[in-house]
This record gives structure tokens, sequence and C-alpha cells, in this order.
């Protein structure tokens, strides 16, 4: 009995083996596109106060040949900009390290060769390009050489023009907002068809305006063309040097000293009641190219004088004022300093300092800043508080309260009288720091623009296999499926027989 049983088992074995493959040979089956491997990019974002990296990808199949970028981490650099190592060997490479051993990590080691890594240098190295180009391309040779040592596509290590800088942020600020592209319900992405927003930048050493107008652009040097999910674009960016926060506060100093012969204790209507502090000429004022029209013939540079805030709102505001051109304009129309500008339109994304500047008076105040006369009403409370009163509510130190009352000035100034936002406009301005949970800048519209020279990887298909081969298999296995039929059909007849006799 056994033995018949030992017999039975291989039979009823290959039967089942045979049924299963002709199941899976005969059933329908269909091409499915598989998704390629995820593509890497890194931007080294070099401001003139700090260096941010920010690692980026995509699908390797892209969309009308620009990816569809999301941010995947990011490392902010210890130190200074790297314009701040001018004069220190090695300083502004060695400070980019850390990030790029975490680049290292971040991304699938056998992706690195093909990551292509960009660093853009913005208004802190065009500054000191203008005072020292030797420096300057000292300090970009240094970095180039640290990015080529890692085992990336380093691709260039360059100086963002203002506009470049402006119509970068633009475009990452229209891609976080699903302007060029969105996800449908069903997973594939689409267009939208939606109105793109303008783009206000506020950085340390320089601030960017851009949107898209269909008004013609008098100053070709403020139009530029782009492409992207196979749309074309045209649009005004303005950027203008020296107006950026860091270097504006600088300005502003060197406006209050310029009048009167240099004295020892300076008169701020900026500053807080209640706070004083001491500055040295040279580095903290008058070191500075953008201050150069205020320096003094003579003076010393290492000479320190006492500054002491007053919060006399409408003498702050009306410094700031005579800070900027608003008579001399050879267009149409012009914002300040004589730069051509078409009306502004449409709706408004303002980041950076902008937003922090928003969110500090929002903090102080609790007053909605929905119009130019609530902004104002808000500053004016503002520049009448102490010091004290300003670190209380925000829980914040001395450093960054001191100039709120300027930065807000300023922000009311070249939104309302510079850029021409007004009562019916300016609501139309969202003041932001994310948006879609990527960070706002110029970065992340860089990949984007530069992912349209990646080289695309073309999809994965699972093929049903060719009729020859097909047939022969199905063949093959409907044989040992017989085989197994006849070969159980022995055993029973064979064990029939035998229970007869």
């Amino acid at each position: 009995m056994g033995l018949r049983y030992a017999l039975t088992i291989p039979a009823v074995v290959l039967l089942i083996l045979a049924i299963v493959g002709i199941l899976l040979v005969v059933l329908p089956t269909k091409e499915i596109e598989m998704p390629p491997e995820n593509m890497y990019g890194i931007v080294l974002d070099a401001g003139s106060s700090h260096t941010s990296m920010y690692i980026y990808k995509w699908p390797a199949d892209k969309l009308n040949g620009t990816g569809i970028v999301t941010q995947h981490s990011e490392c902010h650099a210890e130190g200074g900009g790297i314009s701040s190592y001018a004069g220190v060997p090695g300083g502004a490479a060695k400070s980019l390290e850390a990030c790029l051993e975490q680049a290292a990590k971040d991304i699938p080691k056998f992706r690195h060769q093909q990551t292509p890594l960009y660093l853009g240098c913005t208004a802190g190295m065009r500054l000191l390009n203008i005072v020292n180009a030797t420096e300057s391309q000292q300090v970009l040779k240094e970095v180039k050489n640290k990015l080529q040592s890692y085992p990336f596509d380093f691709k260039e290590a360059t100086i963002l023009s203002g506009q470049e800088e402006g119509a970068y942020g633009w475009v990452t600020v229209n891609y976080l907002l699903e302007n060029f592209v969105k996800c449908g319900f069903v997973g594939r992405w689409l267009n939208p068809g939606r109105e793109t927003i303008g783009a206000l930048d506020l950085g340390g050493a320089s601030t960017q305006i851009t949107f898209e107008t269909s008004e013609e652009v008098e100053d070709k040097q403020n139009v530029m063309a782009l492409e992207l999910y196979g749309k074309n674009y045209k649009i005004y960016t303005q950027s203008f040097l020296c107006y950026g926060q860091d270097q504006f506060l600088k300005k502003l100093l060197a406006h209050l000293i310029m009048p009167e012969v240099v004295k020892p204790e300076l008169n701020h209507p900026c500053y807080p009641q209640q706070f004083k502090t001491s500055i040295k000429l040279g580095e903290d004022v008058f070191d500075s190219p953008c201050t150069k029209k205020y320096r003094p013939a003579q003076f010393d540079r290492q000479m320190s004088i006492s500054v002491v805030g007053t919060g006399n709102y409408q003498k702050c505001l009306d410094d700031i004022k005579n800070m900027f051109s608003f008579d001399n304009c050879s267009y149409s129309e012009c914002s300040f300093d004589g730069v051509f500008q078409p009306t502004v339109r449409g709706s408004f994304m303002a980041f950076s300092a902008f937003f922090f500047t928003h969110s500090y008076i929002n903090r102080l105040t609790n007053i909605p800043i929905t119009s130019p006369s609530r902004l104002e009403e808000a500053i004016r409370l503002i520049c009448n508080m102490t010091i004290s009163e300003m670190t209380e509510k925000t829980n914040q130190s001395e450093k960054y309260m001191k100039n709120v009352c300027a930065v807000s000035n300023f922000v009311q100034v070249i939104l309302t009288k510079g850029y021409g936002f007004n009562e019916h406009s300016f609501p139309s301005i969202s003041f932001q720091k994310k948006a879609g949970g990527a960070s706002v800048g110029w970065a992340l519209g860089y990949m984007l623009s530069q992912s349209n020279i990646v080289q695309a990887e073309s999809l994965g298909l699972m093929k049903a296999l060719p009729s020859g081969p097909w047939t022969g298999i199905l063949f093959l296995f409907i044989t040992l499926l017989l085989i197994a039929v006849g070969y159980l059909i022995m055993i029973y007849r064979t064990r029939n027989r035998e229970a007869m006799v």
C-alpha cells in the first residue's frame, strides 16, 4: 500500500505543476509601465549671510522635458556666506564639507555619478566681485575644487545675475503652487491652466521682483523668456543690489552719520527706545560698497560710536524714503532709482526677509496686514515700543528686535512707493516661508530649469512572451499534463487488477 502511494505522489505533483503552468501562460496579460528610479540634483545656495544645500529628486522619465522635482532634503552650512571667507584660504571650501557629506549619504550610491551638482552665488559674491574681483575668483576656484572632489557630476559654480535670481525664485513659487503642472486624481500630471503669480524676494544684499506681464518691457534687461513643461513664459524681473536687508541697514546707518561730523554718539530714529549699542565705522558701516556714496573722505575705520534708539516713526520713515529716488525716470513708468517697471498685476508671494518681517509685525501688534493703511498702523505701534516690550512680546533677543522698526518701514516704502502696490493690489500679496513642504527661494527654480538638460531614462516595460516561445512553453506544459494524467490512469488500473485478484 505504501509503495502505491509513493508511486502516486510524483504524478500528482506533476499534474499540479502542469495545471499551474498552463494557467500562467494562457491567462490574459498586458504591458505594465515600470517607472524608472529617481534622478537627483544638488543645488548649493551660496547667499550673502549663509550657504544652504538643497537635494532634489524627480522621476527619470520627466514631463515635457522638465522633471517633476520635489525636495528630498536640505542642509544649512555653519558660518557665514562664502563671500565672508575672502582672504581666508580654504575657508569657503571647508564650510561646505558637512553638507556635501550629508548629500553622499542621502543620495543612493549608484546615482552619485549621475547626480548634477551646482553652486550658485547671489548678491554677497556679486558685491565681493565689485570690491575685489581677484578674491572673488579665488573663492570660486577653491569652492570648485572642493565640489569636484566629490563623486557627483559637478556642473558649475557661478555667480548668478540678479535677474537670474529673481527669475528662478518666480519659477519656484509657481511650481510649488502647481501653476505649471499638477497631479490629477488618476495619478497623471496635468497642466492646470492657472495664472502665474509674482515673486517678491528680500535677501541680505539684494531684493528681487518678478512677474509675468503682457505689457511691453521697455528695458530689455528686465525681460526673460522661459520654457517650462512645454509652455513659454515672458516675465519681467529686476534685482536691486544693495537693497537687501543687511546692506540696507548699513546704508541707513551711513545716511544718519553722513549729514554731520562723526560724533561719539548717534541718535537712531528707527532703533527702539531704551536700546543702545556700539558700532565700528569700518566693518559695521563704511567697508561695504553699498555705503560708498555716504563714506566720509577721512574717517577712522576702527573708531567706535554709540548708537541710541529714539523710536520715532515719522523721522524713521522720512529717512528711509530719502534713500530712494522716485523722481528720475526715462521710461513711461518706473519703480525707483530710474528702473523701468510695468504696473504690478495679479497675485504675489513675498518670501525670505519679507516673510520674517511680516511675521514679527503680526506677533508684535496682532494687526492683520491686509492693506497699506493697516501696515502703517502696525508699524507706528512697533516704532513706539521700547526694546524690552518687543523682546517680551516675541521672546526674541535684542539682536533681532532692534531692526524691526527700520526693516518694517523699508518694506512699507519699497512695496507701496517703490513697486506701486496700493489699497486695491496690496491684499494680493501672500507672505510665505514655505509652500508645498519646500523652502521658497531660487534654488528649486534653478533645479527645475537645469533638469531640462538632464538625460531622461526610458520607462521599463513588463512584456508578454513572443508567440513562438509562448506556443512552445504551452505545448511543454500540456505534454506534462498528459503524461501525469496517463501515469495516474495506469496506476489506477493496476490497483483495480490487483484488487480483483
